[in-house]
């Protein structure tokens, strides 16, 4: 225990350090945030005024169904006390609002012509793939997602899927859809091109949200991120020795990259270690790039993904 916590003072002072090298002043961007809680509306709105709803929100109705399909929904039990559970932790959205702000504050900052989005809040019934959805001019963002990892909501689910379906974690689900929507995609199928692919993204976030922990970013809880932290090099040596960078196997990103339980190097360390830890790797990369050269942060999310490896002058850290 105590070394655990020795371990976070230390990666909160690296990462408070790198905050304050990286503040930027946001005070004069003008933004305009505007949060319509479609969730409240829908499940509180009495049936007979539906097509008040569906005059308001005609993106959310698609016309194929018909009104018995909604009428159902606005009564089902299970929905109902889906939605009594969100109001627990949503009721309030007024801290989120305020997240929001400043999220969409740090992107202008960065990106001027970025143009705020409306956004509806509003129930997926736990639908993962449809957690936070960008489109256009609307950011959709499913509150039952982020009840809490102890909700009894997610009772059967994975633990490694629940651990980031809280509160904290929204902001960053968030940031990561504009993320993925500002970094172009890249043809290179390598795994080191993946995982810097990747790293891009966690860079990106961690400057658009500079006052959200590293561990959250990336998802881990704090002994994973430890675990990272203290195994960096031994990995990096196994990725080296099994000849991994330059192979395009897409097992690879099932492996390394993609939501897992653990990471799978089929050993005995499987059981310890935390999944997409390719992930971590390329972040760990790109900040290097970023730490060692004049290249700011715009300018490096369209660079080539091995460009960035090849001037990162990444060494991992030895413990």
């Amino acid at each position: 225990m105590r070394n655990l916590v020795i371990f976070l003072f230390l990666v909160s002072f690296t990462a408070c350090s790198k905050k304050e090298n990286n503040k930027v002043d946001v005070s004069n961007v003008d933004i305009e945030t505007n949060v319509i809680r479609f969730d409240q509306k829908f499940y509180t709105t009495p049936v007979e005024k539906l097509g008040d709803l569906k005059t308001e929100f005609p993106y959310l109705f698609p016309q194929i169904n018909p009104d018995s399909v909604w009428v159902n929904k606005m009564k089902n039990k299970d929905e109902l006390e889906l939605f009594a559970e969100t109001e627990k932790v949503y009721n309030d959205f007024t801290e989120e609002t305020k997240q929001l702000s400043e999220l969409f504050k740090h992107i202008k900052y960065y990106y001027p012509k970025f143009k705020e989005p409306k956004v509806i809040t509003l129930l997926s019934n736990v639908d993962y793939d449809s957690k936070v959805v960008l489109a256009d001019s609307l950011l959709f963002i499913s509150l039952d997602i982020f009840l809490g990892a102890d909700s009894p909501i997610y009772k059967t689910h994975p633990n490694y899927i629940k651990q980031n379906n809280t509160k904290e974690h929204l902001i960053v689900a968030v940031a990561e859809q504009f993320a993925e929507q500002i970094i172009p995609p890249t043809n290179d199928k390598s795994f080191i091109s993946k995982i810097v692919q990747e790293g891009k993204k966690l860079a990106l976030i961690q400057t658009f949200l500079l006052d959200v922990a590293p561990q959250e970013i990336i998802g881990y809880s704090a002994n994973q991120y430890e675990w990272a932290e203290k195994s960096e090099a031994e990995i990096w040596k196994y990725f080296i020795q099994k000849e991994y960078l330059y192979n395009s196997d897409h097992q690879l990103s099932k492996r390394f990259i993609e939501d897992a339980p653990f990471s799978k190097f089929f050993l005995e360390v499987d059981k310890d270690s935390p999944g997409r830890i390719g992930m971590w790797f390329g972040w760990r990369i790109v900040d290097s790039y970023l730490s060692n050269n004049e290249t700011g942060i715009r300018e490096a999310m369209v660079m080539d993904n091995e460009e960035i490896f090849q001037n990162s002058r990444y060494k991992p850290k030895k413990q």
